[in-house]
């Protein structure tokens, strides 16, 4: 999630296991280790345009880093605090900063690669979205309750609030799959492999992509908290597979290789963006949840084989595209 999350979580961890006394120090390591694992995202090459995908939130949010990041982040303190706290209760304090970095991201629709070195496919639980202002405020009111009382307590009801907030996101989830199953079943689809996950800083609107006989399709799905569930029926799009749709391009160039990169990366749903043949879109992800117009993509040059692909964003911030979405959480008909 973003650095403020990742950061109060840290904190109340870190206050949760500090007597009455040590409540202020620890959120403040707390805060600290609990941000230091997306230090990841200085991963970058000028020569390699994905290799930033690749690696934020990689091995730094490994469960088995973790008992090496809360290190790191407990030498990094040492200078600053060898006066006022022992070094090992500042690396308990770091350590349960840190513990639930990776954790937490895996719970979001961009996931983490949780389980490296033992398995390097990337964790997504699609439980909630990479910001969602309703579990920060959560943990962000237990945090400085803690620190203004000194009361642990508060930050475990915080914890226990936050794991709450997420419960409902998987029941939410889990609403949204059966509507999306319904969906293709009415079309008469067969599902190959389906996907949904939130849209951004919500539990009601979420994007459902499924995969049935070679093209991916693309929905919509508003699931009512207190009124009907609603469908807005999206696009489809043929999968991308780099066997057959370029078999003329050799597997050893740079250009094949950065392909599989990114096709990995995208959990295998890719597509070629139909205004634009050259450029490879990762379709789960979209400026509104019921179209295939991407946050991001890779431009391929199949003439220069030996280059390497383009990394390039495409996010809409546009008014019109504002006001759309906010209709569609709303549960409103488009024009």
């Amino acid at each position: 999630m973003d650095l403020l999350t990742q950061g109060l979580l840290g904190a109340s961890m870190a206050q949760s296991g500090s007597k009455q006394n040590e409540t202020r120090i620890a959120t403040g390591i707390g805060f600290f280790a609990g941000i230091i694992a997306d230090a990841d995202i200085l991963i970058q090459s000028e020569n390699d345009p994905l290799l930033n995908i690749e690696f934020h939130r990689h091995f730094t949010h490994s469960l088995f880093f973790v008992p090496f990041g809360a290190l790191i982040a407990a030498l990094l303190l040492w200078p600053f605090l060898r006066k006022r706290l022992p070094f090992a209760r500042l690396y308990l304090f770091a350590l349960l900063g840190y513990c639930l970095s990776g954790v937490l991201d895996a719970f979001t629709s961009y996931g983490t690669h949780l389980l490296w070195p033992l398995n390097d496919e990337r964790v997504a639980f699609n439980m909630i979205s990479v910001i969602d202002p309703v579990f920060t405020l959560i943990l962000l009111t237990a945090v400085v309750i803690a620190f203004r009382k000194h009361a642990r307590m508060a930050a475990r009801a915080g914890l226990l609030l936050a794991s709450i907030y997420m419960t409902f996101g998987w029941t939410q989830l889990q609403r949204a799959e059966s509507i999306a199953e319904t969906l293709a079943a009415d079309r008469g689809h067969v599902i190959d492999e389906l996907l949904v996950k939130p849209t951004l800083a919500n539990l009601v609107l979420w994007r459902s992509i499924y995969e049935s006989e070679g093209r991916l399709h693309v929905d919509a799905i508003r699931v009512g908290l207190f009124s009907e569930s609603r469908v807005y029926e999206g696009d489809s799009v043929g999968k991308f597979v780099l066997e057959r749709d370029m078999s003329e391009l050799s597997e050893r160039s740079i250009l094949a290789t950065d392909i599989k990169r990114f096709t990995k990366f995208s959990a295998g749903l890719v597509a070629i963006r139909p205004e634009q043949p050259d450029v490879l879109v990762d379709v789960r992800y979209a400026n509104l949840p019921m179209n295939l117009s991407p946050l991001w993509g890779i431009e391929m040059d199949v003439t220069q084989p030996d280059q390497r692909a383009k990394y390039t964003l495409y996010r809409d911030a546009s008014s019109e595209t504002r006001q759309q979405f906010l209709k569609l959480l709303r549960g409103h008909d488009l024009e």
